[in-house]
């Protein structure tokens, strides 16, 4: 199929799509199905590819005859609630405009940056849901947020590190972005939407997401979009309420001292943390009855508020595996 065609075709889709919400219906009820770019073989790295490089066989622009006046360019968004009446009748909608401003304030990104979050994380959310699931929560977003990955894909993520991994794919960032990401977004859809997300069969996985991420040590302003190491000051204040742990701005680490069977017992614990919260600590066994835990960011080579809320949640593991046993 060719571009042009391909393009009229997604124009033809959103345009029935649109009719079917101004008559009240959903836009599945009208035969709107996924176009071509939600087919299986439609991959992330496709996405927004850009023109094809130039050479001596690179299409020539299609040129307008003489007299034809210039097609607008839409405004953005390409759809809002209020084209079809929903603003006003349907105050949970899930606005397009509201959500990317919000998940640009909530995780400090530009517009673009925001856009791109929101879409993985719509995209990704809606492969892990089941078929009727997904076909209500597609219908009640905005189809930009859907429009440009593909959905219907045999690899839908298993765990919280899967759905981590497929985002920070889309958004090129690593997982510990990803997550703050996908947080930022989970979280404005939930308040604006609470009765739709309520109704969906969300895995277990994604309840820690739906709250709005943390204040500071997420992400700084800017195009790097790096999480942000904690001060001397913030981390001497975390290892204070940590008192299992020791370390500096580099690195927090835990030392842990049981018989080598209880030992065994508590590191299997921690290996499940990573499906369980998308993240682990580093664990390095020198003894049989001896283990070392280290948790840092590694994309910043330095501790993060994200680290502190993971040692956090290894020391209730390592309390939960070792319930009555005593440890380092």
């Amino acid at each position: 199929m060719g571009g042009k065609q391909m393009e009229g075709d997604n124009q033809r889709r959103r345009a029935l799509a649109r009719r079917a919400r101004e008559e009240g219906r959903a836009p599945s009820e009208a035969g709107v199905t996924l176009g071509s770019s939600k087919q299986p073989e439609h991959t992330e790295h496709s996405h927004r590819g850009g023109p094809p490089p130039a050479g001596s066989h690179k299409p020539v622009p299609h040129k307008p005859a003489e007299g034809t006046p210039p097609q607008p360019t839409p405004p953005w968004p390409k759809w809002h609630p209020q084209e079809v009446g929903m603003a006003s009748t349907n105050p949970g909608w899930i606005r397009y405009r509201d959500l990317i401003s919000e998940v640009g304030r909530r995780a400090d990104l530009d517009f673009d940056h925001a856009r791109l979050a929101a879409e993985a994380t719509t995209t990704v959310l809606a492969r892990a849901l089941k078929e009727d699931d997904r076909r209500q929560f597609l219908d009640a977003v905005p189809t930009e947020l859907h429009d440009d990955y593909a959905i219907n894909v045999p690899y839908a993520p298993l765990d919280l590190n899967g759905f981590l991994i497929q985002i920070g794919t889309i958004v090129h960032r690593e997982r510990d972005q990803a997550r703050y990401q996908a947080q930022a977004v989970l979280s404005t859809m939930d308040e604006q939407d609470h009765e739709l997300i309520e109704s969906l069969d969300l895995p277990d996985y994604l309840h820690n997401l739906m709250a709005p991420p943390p204040v500071g040590g997420g992400l700084v302003a800017g195009p790097t979009e790096q999480p942000a190491p904690l001060t001397d000051d913030e981390v001497r204040e975390a290892l204070s309420s940590l008192p299992l742990w020791s370390g500096d701005r580099r690195a927090l680490i835990r030392e842990i001292v049981l018989p080598p069977e209880n030992l065994d017992r508590v590191l299997r614990r921690l290996a499940r943390l990573r499906e369980e919260v998308g993240r682990g600590p580093h664990i390095g066994r020198e003894r049989p009855d001896t283990a070392s835990l280290v948790v840092r960011t590694t994309s910043v080579g330095a501790v993060t508020r994200s680290d502190v809320e993971l040692a956090r949640r290894v020391d209730a593991a390592v309390l939960e595996a070792g319930a009555g046993m005593a440890a380092g």
